[in-house]
């Protein structure tokens, strides 16, 4: 059983601020977040990042790859991945674009179908990961993230 100076020194250990990454705390949360989300949308057969993938198509329609890439702030090789699994189980379909280099992704009647399935599944895990912050908090957080999400960091990046 820890005592009380083990507590201090544990404590006194813990890095400054200067020594925390803000990046690997955030991506603790996101890791810890979608933990609670993709539970919630297994039964639906779907991972948070394919929800998203189909959410963001139902509401923008047919995207090319980059546009799809730009407004989920992926990169093109990551959301490859992601648009191959939706593919193959018939969620979404590539179609020639308008210049015929480009393709648009599609989403299907199956993937409409699967997202309002897994709609009331998400709103399920919206409401516990609400159930842990006050409301203030809740809105704080996302506009923080939000402003994170567009900002300039200088890297040649664009933001959302």
């Amino acid at each position: 059983m820890p005592n009380r100076s083990d507590k201090r020194r544990k404590i006194a250990k813990r890095p400054t601020d200067e020594e925390l990454c803000n990046c690997t705390v955030l991506r603790k949360a996101a890791r810890r977040v979608s933990i609670l989300y993709d539970r919630a949308l297994d039964s639906a057969g779907v991972r948070l990042t394919q929800y998203a993938l189909l959410a963001e198509l139902d509401r923008t329609g047919p995207m090319t790859i980059t546009e799809l890439a730009n407004a989920m702030v992926m990169e093109r090789n990551g959301l490859g991945h992601n648009l191959q699994l939706l593919e193959r189980d018939g969620l979404v379909r590539m179609e020639i674009g308008g210049d015929r280099r480009s393709r648009m992704i599609v989403m299907t009647e199956m993937g409409r179908q699967r997202l309002a399935e897994a709609k009331p599944l998400w709103r399920r895990a919206q409401k516990r990961f609400a159930a842990a912050f006050e409301a203030e908090e809740i809105h704080a957080l996302r506009a923080l993230l939000t402003i994170a999400v567009a900002a300039d960091y200088g890297d040649g990046a664009a933001g959302g």
